[in-house]
């Protein structure tokens, strides 16, 4: 007589993810596979995210890879390893996007909000100054701002409003006259014969107009013809309409003299 093996056929009756495994002669056992559960005759598959989130972190979402295998991953909003989910504050990066003088508040996941700071304006990703700040920040105005803060000619910067003419960058830059007035210690004159105190001109309000008297006290002669406003007969209006918290900065193809 010889013993007869339980598992010699079709697995003894266990799963097909179960091992059969003899015992006594006749007799067998039957024991699910690792990752998977059961009493051996029916074994399922173990899915580890149903228990603890299948040890991720709870901002993060487990997906189950296999018989008791799974990945973490850290859901929007969230960075690590998915076993440790840190939060993303959008302000840390960049402001957030916002314009470099506005908040940036995180306000949800993947939310934030961007706010123009005190004494400035704008939507919160673009935030304007005063004009004197703002002539800085255009090179087509950065070398009349040089030309104040040689001459530490603030006026500008008070509370306005002012409407500026102020001539292109490569025009200062190239116009001989400039070395001269500065030589002859009039270039505060000059620059002030662009400035006009009390008022923030638009271009449409400069149409309406003939004449303003600039912050040096001589007049400013305004004509309008073939869409374009002239100032003394010489200088057009290129760029009109930079507005700032106190007033607005319209640049012109010519230097004005007085």
């Amino acid at each position: 007589c010889s013993a007869v093996d339980a598992c010699e056929s079709s697995n003894g009756g266990c799963s097909s993810k179960a091992e059969c495994r003899r015992t006594t002669p006749g007799n067998r056992a039957c024991v699910c596979r690792a990752g998977y559960t059961g009493d051996g005759i029916v074994c399922i598959e173990i899915n580890p995210c149903l228990v603890n989130n299948g040890g991720c972190d709870r901002n993060a979402e487990c997906t189950q890879t296999g018989p008791n295998q799974a990945v973490c991953n850290c859901l929007k909003g969230y960075s690590g390893d998915g076993k440790t989910c840190t939060y993303i504050s959008l302000c840390s990066q960049n402001n957030g996007g916002c314009s470099e003088f506005a908040i940036c508040n995180d306000t949800e996941l993947t939310e934030r909000t961007c706010t123009c700071k005190p004494n400035y304006f704008g939507d919160g990703f673009k935030c304007r100054g005063n004009i004197f700040q703002e002539l800085l920040r255009n090179s087509n105005t950065s070398r009349f701002y040089f030309h104040l803060e040689a001459l530490s000619i603030r006026d500008i910067s008070g509370p306005g409003p002012f409407t500026l003419f102020v001539p292109r960058t490569d025009i200062l830059n190239s116009d001989p006259r400039v070395k001269d007035w500065i030589a002859k210690g009039v270039m505060a004159q000059v620059l002030r014969y662009h400035m006009v105190g009390c008022a923030n001109l638009l271009y449409k309000d400069l149409t309406a107009i003939t004449n303003i008297t600039s912050l040096h006290g001589d007049l400013i002669h305004i004509s309008y013809s073939q869409n374009s406003l002239v100032l003394n007969n010489k200088a057009e209006i290129i760029l009109s309409d930079d507005v700032g918290t106190n007033g607005v900065i319209h640049v012109i193809n010519q230097i004005l003299v007085p």
